[in-house]
């Protein structure tokens, strides 16, 4: 099989990833809401059983950051996965509140796993932009048609866990295509000329600690509406489950013209201005759609809004990506996005409960104009710089990276900004038995040759 066979293939095992790791949270609104009307809970209730879901999911990846290279992409993989289907399975299976919420800690944690092993292999592709793209688009295609499907298929809170577990068990067969060993294993087995592991402390740390706070907070405003989003439409807009469930694969269909969008721009407009002005659009629409008192308010708030969300997502994604090829920025900026997520149901619960829907919508779009601004400038300070020790910048250009010492550089250490780079490797030249050792002073500057 050719390399670029084994990397398509690598490719589509981690988009296949990503997508179950990530269901979870699209389909939050319908697990939460189940929850509510199937096992008697309260809407508050429902709702930090979500975040204790989602809690799972984030403490998993944190915890994959730190341990990841001890453990093979295979291995980690199907060990999340095998998590989430016996997780959410035995969730689905019982009506015991106690059992319901082992069984989607459980399932969170294997959601977790499963998105720390994707979103390190995707920093580690040539252009982790593009492949985040893939993942967001992929994942709101299935949630957009599971939308549209469960209604139909009973209700209590059941369908929509055994549909989670489903796409794990689905997904399984495609983990033969990530590498089986850690990642110090394939450093030791490296032939001459390949690629050794690399090693060296955490780059980037105060700009990955900030785009790690704010993306926990971005997440939070997001899903603190997503997780009550169901109920706006069925008690405030006065809609049906079936109307509600339409809205929302509609919303779900824009975000995957908008993912389409964003992996088509790529770079063309940088980092900051994506994801500083998608987020104050972001704000508006939270506005919108948590004031909204019927259908037409109602939908028109959560198509846009879900049209601008993966959009921005997938460039916060690729800048994460791009602070650390070895992906550990990428893991653990995506478990604070995932600890956002888990606190998103609660709070969005008590801020409704509280001040009502339209007092919480304008709480959540102040948050996200607040946190716009350090978003913004982690990514413009990023933005054009080299992403690995040793590089050097050329005089009115891209970085290029050039790593001391005998290291060959590779394709996924040259920073994936603008046009791509070439990588600059070191030649040795042999020198012949008998004659003096080349020196700095033996060579010229290249002039024009003057033959004509």
């Amino acid at each position: 099989m050719s390399s670029r066979s084994r990397g398509a293939g690598a490719l589509v095992a981690l988009v296949a990833l990503f997508t179950a790791g990530y269901l979870a949270p699209y389909l939050l609104p319908t697990v939460v809401g189940r929850l509510s009307a199937g096992l008697g809970l309260t809407p508050a209730q429902a709702g930090l059983v979500g975040s204790v879901l989602l809690l799972g999911s984030s403490s998993a990846g944190f915890a994959l950051a730190a341990r990841g290279e001890r453990v093979g992409p295979r291995r980690a993989a199907r060990a999340g996965l095998l998590a989430m289907i016996v997780g959410y399975g035995s969730a689905a299976a019982t009506g015991t509140v106690p059992l319901v919420v082992a069984g989607v800690v459980l399932g969170g944690l294997g959601s977790g796993t499963a998105t720390a092993v994707a979103a390190a292999g995707i920093a580690g592709r040539p252009d982790p932009h593009r492949a985040s793209s893939l993942g967001l688009l992929s994942v709101s295609a299935t949630a957009g048609a599971l939308y549209l499907t469960l209604p139909h298929l009973g209700s209590g809170h059941a369908p929509p866990l055994l549909a989670i577990a489903c796409a794990a068990v689905l997904v399984w067969p495609v983990t033969g295509r990530l590498p089986g060993g850690t990642r110090a294993d394939a450093g030791r087995k490296s032939s001459a000329g390949s690629v050794a592991s690399v090693t060296g402390p955490l780059p980037y740390r105060r700009a990955g600690a900030v785009l790690a706070g704010g993306i926990l907070c971005w997440s939070l405003a997001q899903n603190a509406l997503w997780g009550v989003s169901g109920r706006i439409g069925t008690t405030q807009a006065g809609l049906s489950e079936v109307t509600v469930g339409a809205v929302f694969a509609a919303a779900l269909g824009a975000g995957l013209a908008g993912v389409t969008a964003a992996g088509a721009l790529g770079s063309r407009l940088g980092r900051a201005v994506p994801i500083g002005a998608g987020t104050v659009l972001i704000a508006g629409c939270v506005l919108l759609s948590s004031s909204a008192g019927d259908l037409v308010s109602f939908a028109t708030g959560e198509i846009l809004w879900n049209a601008f969300y993966p959009v921005v997502l997938s460039y916060l994604l690729g800048l994460a990506a791009s602070l650390d090829p070895r992906g550990r920025w990428a893991v653990l900026v995506g478990s604070a996005s995932s600890l956002g997520v888990a606190c998103g149901p609660v709070t969005g619960s008590l801020l409704s409960e509280g001040a009502g829907y339209p007092g919480m919508g304008a709480v959540l779009c102040a948050l996200l104009l607040l946190v716009a601004a350090p978003m913004t400038a982690v990514a413009r300070h990023v933005s054009g710089r080299p992403l690995v020790p040793g590089s050097i910048r050329r005089r009115g250009g891209a970085p290029a990276a050039v790593l001391a010492g005998n290291a060959s550089a590779t394709p996924s250490l040259v920073p994936q900004v603008g046009a791509p780079e070439q990588p600059v490797a070191p030649i040795r030249v042999p020198v012949a038995a008998g004659r003096r050792r080349l020196t700095k002073s033996t060579f010229g500057l290249a002039r024009p040759s003057d033959r004509g």
